[in-house]
């Protein structure tokens, strides 16, 4: 990171960047009667020769981010949105390559996913219903999520998700831990284990002479063996999910080098019901909010570095 300072004055400027955060964007691609949906909330950050505009005010090398705003948009009808990885691609090579004074362009990428609503085979009075292609309905909680990192030269690409809760009813325990004066906490041989996943997995792909990844694949790919691990693993602990989450991933994707999950333990309570005379075999159960575990680890292919920044996920 270059550090620089104005002559004589005891300061410093250090890491810097701007753009224009949250830009939400809705491409609707029609295909005659069949309409399809890319819900994007895109970020963009902005870095390079920006030292006067700092320490004088000048503007000479900075691009409005209201600039960068209508470049999001003018790109979804230019480009299209083939994926949220594939856009932000599309960004970070624009800004780079188009303005000097930029040299490192990172774009993040929220997506929001919709289904296609199904609709009942007797015919409507106005339409037949077999001819509506266009109603969608949101899909739950989960959020796509992308990283686009471009300096000119190499790309770093960092996808995953977050609010993606999922649960195991049994199959899992936890026991065997340290006990000290302030333990409290019982030991269990079949409890509840919930979690709502936030994951990023960093894509080996750095160089456009490299193939490049096919993303709605991977991404669709890479969520199957993450929920499969967690749904085939009998769990003693939920580091021992996680790392069996991630190690699913390496396994089967080849194009992704290292995984980072944060996983908080959505703890489920077995509610005491004997001031009732009420025998409680393991079927009601408090769900406490908080305060909650909070399981964090990364997960690597043999000979990588770890590069997904480990605030990247969650606290």
């Amino acid at each position: 990171m270059t550090i620089n300072s104005r002559p004589g004055q005891p300061v410093m400027l250090g890491q810097n960047q701007y753009g224009k955060a949250e830009n939400r964007v809705v491409k609707i691609t029609r295909d005659g009667a069949t309409h399809h949906i890319k819900d994007l909330n895109v970020s963009v950050a902005l870095s390079g020769d920006m030292d006067e505009v700092h320490y004088s005010g000048s503007n000479a090398n900075v691009l409005p981010t209201d600039t960068t705003k209508n470049t999001v948009f003018a790109f979804a009808k230019e480009h299209g949105i083939e994926s949220a990885e594939q856009f932000g691609i599309h960004l970070a090579r624009h800004f780079v390559t188009s303005q000097e004074p930029i040299h490192r362009a990172r774009i993040r990428i929220e997506e929001y996913s919709w289904e296609r609503i199904a609709t009942s085979d007797a015919n409507s009075r106005f339409i037949g219903a077999d001819e509506v292609r266009h109603s969608f309905v949101r899909k739950g909680q989960e959020v796509r999520v992308t990283q686009v990192t471009y300096d000119g030269s190499s790309w770093e690409v960092v996808s995953g998700l977050k609010d993606l809760v999922v649960m195991n009813s049994t199959n899992s325990e936890f026991w065997g831990y340290v006990k000290d004066r302030y333990t409290t906490l019982k030991e269990a041989h079949d409890r509840i284990l919930a979690t709502q996943v936030s994951g990023r997995w960093r894509f080996n792909w750095t160089d456009d002479e490299q193939r490049m990844p096919h993303w709605e694949k991977s991404y669709e790919q890479t969520r199957k063996h993450m929920l499969q691990a967690f749904a085939e693993t009998y769990s003693l602990s939920l580091q021992q999910t996680l790392y069996q989450m991630g190690s699913r991933i390496i396994n089967h994707r080849s194009e992704i080098d290292e995984v980072r999950f944060s996983l908080p333990n959505k703890h489920h309570f077995l509610v005491d019901l004997e001031p009732f005379g009420l025998k409680n075999d393991n079927e009601v159960y408090y769900a406490a909010d908080r305060p909650y575990g909070l399981i964090e680890a990364t997960i690597l292919r043999d000979g990588c570095e770890p590069r997904i920044p480990v605030d990247l996920t969650n606290l």
